[in-house]
């Protein structure tokens, strides 16, 4: 199917308005395809000929005001409808569309725990029409009534309120919905296990599939509060009250994103349903999700971009909001301390890369819903809402809601573009929103901002050199050395407030010795690499431990994390750093995400492969440190205990205390291993060599659940044998495509290891060779999960390099696969130029 253009949409918007959508739905029809009939009532200002989009299995008939279209005139999922006569007229499509297992159209998944199946739709940008004939494009926005038939026994959950039909078994009506763009369209059905209440008049509702019922029932008391506390809060500060009639999570197998806004049934994947004991900070962590797809109710689904180059315009505002409304409204009030640690890491990584982007893309930068689906990255969730923390800033906090809520009043139910918002904003500011957007949205590139002190001994001066093209308010972190006790101690001054202008630096003086620390952005309020002058960087190697606020020591990481990857700091200063400083860290946020980059960037890729083991050892002996210092705790929220036992497997380089660890089923401090640490532990012992198939047979025989059957694909393909190897690769890229999109995700992250480089050299070739068909084969959710996870990232090498470069240069790569590609070749770069740094 061809991508829509942003001329082609604005074509069809200016000769038709649709006016509803009536969808029905069979999913009696067996496991291959289901019914789908589509009448769509539309109006044209005048004469002329468009399209529909629809991607049937089988087109049965096409009727145009009553008159039959030629189905056979179908073509590339676009069927013509010629020659219309400005004025009403009425569309309905009759077809078979094929059920999907890659996450995308309308998904089937049979639980392999109990043989139960479930659907659920997925019609973001492209997709609808897998699911029921449309105008597919954001600004042709309708309202849906949405019937099904179903199995009896089955729940169908939808956009508006489902209820049965009386005297019709297995017949589902769902309300009708406001004005919605087509990508909204949602629908969920299956023999859910489900939690219902009802908040300030609202229906709420928790579902998820029968095999984690009870696990769903642990955690809705907590969902519960989290969605009504946040649900109250947007209540505070939004005019607008809720817009839909219900509003149900439901958690659903097999999904391809953290989630999706679909007005009044939100879709989560279901790993958010906890079965194994879980840190505070995936607690948090979910709880952004469900705050961020709540605030889409308004930012996207009340309020929709035109075009796809304002997709900020919805990931930024939710993920700004997210964030924001969690801490203010939840027990989670360290949620920008977890943003700074890995969100906006994966911000700065992305907008480093030769595929960055600004934030607000110029139109033509975004012509056609291929290159727009691209961009939903690091730069439109993590530095959008980095840029708008800074917005709120400078804007104050009243002015942005005020400019929020015109926002709203002046589109609700409509499409807005950039320019619609940053007038409401200037409006409610009096400030040149517009001048500041152009810096901040409109430019690529991360600024670096770099101290420069010196003293005379009665006053001490900072000149920040300022590489980049922002203004930035931030504040400026002074702290002092207090080495009189048993331990070296940081005691804060009063902190700066400095506006550093565009284009230039900032130069301040204060009276006084020079504090021993200086450290720009504390509390991270602007969005810029920062740079740690020579005795603020010796200060932090002493005394670290001992800054006072969790989101200061964040910073300092983050700091530490860029000087690194810009070759700035040796890798192994940064080891020795976390393992002097780790186990004293209380944050679980910072101590995931510090073990993460030492794991996977320093040990794997930055430091010479002769390092490699002795580096993995370091990071053992600091798993062991945490674990001796944190007392075992029971209950469902380890924080840095878990975290610690699972660095120690991840980086165990040895099976001996692992296998000790799996025979006896319990943690050293014997507390009995769950789900999650079992299949951890049996892929590290997989990798190692100390299982077999029989053992991972064994295992999934004990846990049959759909994360067993994943946990034993990664374990198998995890084997060092040939054969093991081999039978991997064929089900990755054999031309059966049976691999479901989170099977296929497994298999590669068993795949790829280290320490078994002599045996997949081979496979390196095969991977550049392969990966291109097989992503133009099976579509966009499996390309980007080939160019993630497929990629042989264990080979820091120039070869693969060269390997990769030659296949990024053939024109026919699809262009799902060609980003993560490239992103994975200038991180590959990246890492050997810090090797040749060092």
């Amino acid at each position: 199917m061809p991508a829509l253009t942003r001329e082609e949409a604005r074509s069809r918007a200016r000769l038709i308005d649709v006016r509803h959508y009536t969808v029905d739905l069979d999913l009696t029809r067996g496991e291959e395809t289901f019914g789908s009939t589509t009448t769509v009532r539309f109006t044209t200002r005048e004469a002329g000929d468009t399209f529909v989009e629809v991607r049937p299995h089988t087109l049965h008939r096409a009727d145009l005001d009553g008159h039959a279209l030629d189905t056979a005139s179908l073509a590339d999922g676009r069927l013509p409808l010629t020659g219309l006569n400005a004025g009403e007229h009425e569309l309905r499509i009759e077809a078979d569309m094929a059920y999907s297992r890659t996450g995308e159209g309308m998904h089937r998944f049979t639980d392999p725990a109990d043989g139960r199946t479930y659907l659920y739709t997925m019609c973001f940008q492209t997709e609808a029409p897998r699911v029921f004939a449309a105008f597919d494009q954001p600004d042709l926005k309708a309202p849906f009534t949405v019937t099904a038939t179903a199995p009896e026994e089955w729940t169908v959950l939808g956009n508006g309120t489902a209820h049965r039909v009386e005297g019709e078994p297995g017949r589902w009506e769902c309300a009708t919905t406001p004005p919605l763009s087509t990508y909204f369209m949602a629908l969920a059905a299956g023999p859910w296990h489900s939690v219902r209440t009802e908040h300030a008049g609202i229906p709420f509702g928790l579902h998820v599939r029968q095999s984690l019922g009870s696990h769903l029932d642990d955690d809705a008391q907590e969902l519960l509060d989290i969605t009504r506390a946040c649900f109250d809060r947007y209540h505070e500060i939004f005019d607008e009250p809720y817009p839909f009639d219900s509003y149900d999570q439901a958690f659903v197998p097999e999904f391809n994103a953290g989630a999706m806004e679909n007005p009044g049934l939100v879709t989560f994947r279901d790993e958010y349903v906890h079965r194994s004991a879980v840190t505070d900070t995936q607690l948090q962590s979910r709880a952004v999700t469900i705050a961020h797809e709540m605030a889409h109710m308004w930012f996207g689904d009340l309020v929709t971009l035109r075009w796809w180059d304002d997709i900020w315009l919805n990931e930024s505002f939710a993920e700004y909001m997210g964030y924001q409304v969690l801490a203010e409204a939840t027990r989670f009030t360290g949620t920008w301390t977890e943003f700074a640690v890995d969100r906006k890491s994966w911000g700065y990584d992305a907008d480093q890369r030769p595929s960055t982007h600004p934030v607000a893309p110029e139109p033509e930068a975004v012509p056609d819903t291929a290159t727009a689906l691209l961009n939903f990255d690091g730069i439109s969730y993590a530095k959008g809402a980095s840029a708008l923390r800074q917005l709120v800033t400078w804007l104050g906090e009243k002015a942005f809601l005020a400019g929020i809520n015109d926002h709203f009043a002046r589109h609700r139910f409509g499409n807005a573009t950039l320019a619609d918002f940053l007038d409401s904003l200037a409006r409610a500011s009096g400030r040149d929103v517009h001048a500041w957007a152009d810096r901040w949205l409109r430019t690529t590139g991360v600024d670096t901002l770099t101290p420069h002190i010196t003293t005379d001994g009665r006053r001490w001066h900072l000149e920040t050199a300022h590489t980049g093209n922002r203004p930035h308010r931030l504040t400026i972190g002074l702290y002092d050395l207090d080495g009189t006790g048993t331990a070296d101690r940081l005691t804060p001054r009063e902190p700066l407030t400095a506006d550093l202008p565009a284009d230039s630096g900032h130069t301040l003086t204060a009276d006084g010795p020079r504090p021993d620390l200086v450290l720009l952005n504390d509390r991270d309020l602007t969005y810029a690499k920062v740079r740690l002058d020579t005795d603020s960087w010796r200060t932090v190697r002493r005394a670290l431990t001992h800054l006072p606020d969790p989101l200061t020591r964040a910073t300092v990481w983050n700091a530490a994390r860029d000087m690194v990857r810009d070759g700035a700091l040796p890798p192994a200063d940064y080891l020795d750093t976390a393992r002097a400083h780790l186990p004293h860290e209380t944050d679980d946020a910072i101590v995931a995400g510090v073990l993460d980059f030492a794991r996977h960037e320093i040990a794997d890729r930055y430091l010479p492969p002769g390092q490699r083991t002795a580096a993995l050892e370091t990071l053992t002996d600091l798993a062991r440190a945490l674990l001796e210092r944190e007392p075992a705790g029971g209950g469902r929220d380890g924080g840095v205990r878990l975290t610690a036992v699972r660095a120690a497997i991840d980086s165990a380089t040895t099976p001996g205390e692992l296998h000790h660890w799996w025979t006896t089923g319990t943690l050293p401090d014997g507390r009995p291993l769950d789900h999650e640490l079992r299949w951890r532990l049996l892929h590290r012992l997989a990798v190692l060599g100390a299982v077999n198939t029989s053992d991972i047979g064994a295992a999934h025989d004990a846990d049959p659940s759909a994360a067993g059957t994943e946990g034993a694909a990664r374990c198998r393909a995890a084997l060092p044998d040939p054969a093991a190897k081999e039978a991997a690769w064929q089900a990755l890229f054999g031309e059966a495509d049976t691999l479901s999109n989170y099977l296929l995700k497994a298999t590669f992250q068993g795949f790829w290891h280290t320490e078994q480089q002599d045996l997949l050299r081979d496979y390196v070739p095969r991977y550049f060779d392969q990966a291109p068909a097989l992503a133009a084969r099976r579509g966009p959710a499996i390309a980007q999960a080939l160019g993630r996870h497929g990629f042989p990232r264990p080979f820091t090498d120039p070869g693969t390099l060269a390997l990769g470069q030659r296949c990024l240069a053939d024109d026919s790569l699809t262009p799902a696969l060609r980003r993560p590609l490239a992103d994975e070749l200038d991180d590959l770069a990246r890492a050997l130029r810090v090797r040749a740094a060092h």
